[in-house]
């Protein structure tokens, strides 16, 4: 103890913060203690629920043990993900909706991404306090300062890459639309069903566009498993998070519930993404004269005055001199 004591003192200036800092210590030990307790009590009791469930022939009972068996690393992180994961639907939906956006569809998604944001966080705490051990200099607010600030960095971190993720699956998915749309139009055309053709899209495009290619056969299996084809299809719209996807689903929806042609909407529809495209084009082409003032401003004319200037500049130093 006495030995704690005074490494507690050799890292903080005074003793007020050695009486702040030490039953801090004591609390996150304790509760360390107790959700390792809580990870083994529940490792020793999951496997006895399951075999209870099975011998009662609930019918979860074979579901959840594929699911267990699917998890993998993420099952030791259940225990502590269950008890960070938001209670509340509103809460958790728009997380899970990005997960579901980047492409992890799985049910301990949400648990494991929270629990990556709690461990990362404190794990940045702890780097944060053994780094400013180097620098003896510094007061004790400003490590506690410096913790935080790598606590909070750690927090929000996996947010940022959730984001991008989330982007850059959007843009492959978008990228790869309009070839699915005018491959679509063809099939339709050429007197093959909805289904049909969208599973002959998927199959097309299964090398150029990947993610697009597995979202559309995920709509095929959900259509052959007795889901309802437009469920199939709102389902599609909310995984991808495409505006331009939502747009055509709703029209599909339209279509059908009116009885006109679907390949006379998908064609409609062709033509009118087209436009779009091409005013989006427009657009960021007329936006590119905005945008190069700046470079023109600080990169370009610095150098033109440098050369035009320049010799005029030195020739009148040099007269000055003389």
């Amino acid at each position: 103890m006495d030995y704690l004591l005074e490494l507690i003192n050799s890292y903080l200036p005074g003793e007020n913060y050695t009486r702040l800092v030490f039953p801090t210590l004591i609390g996150v030990a304790t509760l360390a203690f107790c959700l390792s307790l809580m990870m083994i009590v529940n490792g020793l009791a999951t496997p006895f629920r399951q075999r209870v469930r099975a011998l009662v022939a609930h019918p979860e009972a074979r579901v959840d043990q594929r699911k267990d068996s699917g998890r993998g690393w993420s099952a030791a992180l259940d225990p502590l993900s269950r008890r960070l994961l938001p209670g509340k639907d509103w809460e958790r939906s728009p997380v899970r909706a990005k997960l579901v956006h980047a492409g992890f569809r799985s049910d301990s998604a949400g648990q494991t991404f929270f629990a990556i944001k709690v461990l990362l966080a404190l794990s940045s705490f702890t780097l944060a306090l053994f780094v400013t051990r180097l620098f003896p200099q510094l007061e004790a607010r400003q490590i506690l300062l410096y913790a935080a600030g790598a606590a909070f960095v750690g927090l929000i971190l996996p947010d940022m890459v959730l984001e991008r993720l989330v982007r850059r699956r959007k843009r492959a998915i978008r990228n790869g639309f309009p070839d699915a749309l005018d491959l679509l139009v063809v099939c339709v055309e050429a007197g093959l069903g909805l289904s049909a053709a969208l599973q002959r899209v998927a199959r097309e495009l299964d090398v150029s566009h990947p993610e697009l290619s597995e979202e559309l056969n995920l709509v095929n299996v959900e259509i052959r498993a007795g889901v309802n084809r437009m469920d199939a299809l709102r389902g599609l719209a909310n995984r991808t998070g495409l505006d331009e996807i939502r747009g055509l689903v709703a029209l599909l929806d339209q279509s059908v519930r009116f009885g006109s042609s679907i390949a006379d909407t998908l064609r409609v529809y062709s033509e009118e993404f087209r436009d779009k495209r091409m005013q989006l084009a427009e657009e960021m082409a007329a936006k590119i004269g905005t945008k190069m003032i700046f470079p023109l401003t600080f990169f370009l004319w610095p150098g033109f005055f440098l050369i035009a200037v320049g010799p005029a500049v030195l020739k009148v130093l040099e007269a000055l001199s003389r």
